[in-house]
């Protein structure tokens, strides 16, 4: 039987997913301000972007993602260990992107990923420390076009 604390460190952590998704998704990066720690770790190979620390990713992220004409992050299946003050989580990501293309067409590609996490309890609270992402699929990208880029 989980305890309370446990039961509210896995809410807070989810929260912290959705908080992450809804910042992206929006374009309000510094949001991600309150999701992440000063020198988390990023991955975003898998799916074609780049990997570093949060400052040098949250830029490109701001860089990048205006390409997109429209996107959205469907998370779920969410799995939360907690252990004291760190956490680990695996979650899937349905993330459709759509782009407009040189005839003045659009093309939506669907992306499907996993994110890899790890959290550490703070005085500000949880805040994802590691994000890496394992790709499932993409489909329908445009040629040239990385699924991340």
């Amino acid at each position: 039987m989980l305890s309370l604390q446990e039961i509210s460190d896995r809410l807070e952590i989810q929260q912290l997913m959705v908080d992450y998704a809804t910042a992206i998704d929006t374009k309000n990066f510094d949001g991600l301000d309150d999701v992440f720690t000063p020198d988390a770790y990023i991955d975003y190979r898998a799916m074609g972007g780049i990997d570093g620390r949060f400052p040098e990713v949250k830029a490109w992220l701001a860089q990048v993602l205006p390409n997109f004409s429209t996107y959205y992050h469907m998370i779920g299946n969410f799995s939360v260990k907690v252990t004291g003050d760190t956490a680990t989580t695996k979650i899937i990501c349905f993330n459709p992107m759509q782009m407009d293309l040189a005839d003045g067409s659009k093309q939506t590609m669907f992306l499907g990923l996993w994110y890899h996490d790890k959290f550490v309890r703070t005085p500000q609270g949880w805040r994802m420390c590691e994000r890496v992402e394992e790709s499932c699929y993409a489909s329908n990208v445009p040629s040239g076009v990385s699924a991340g880029q």
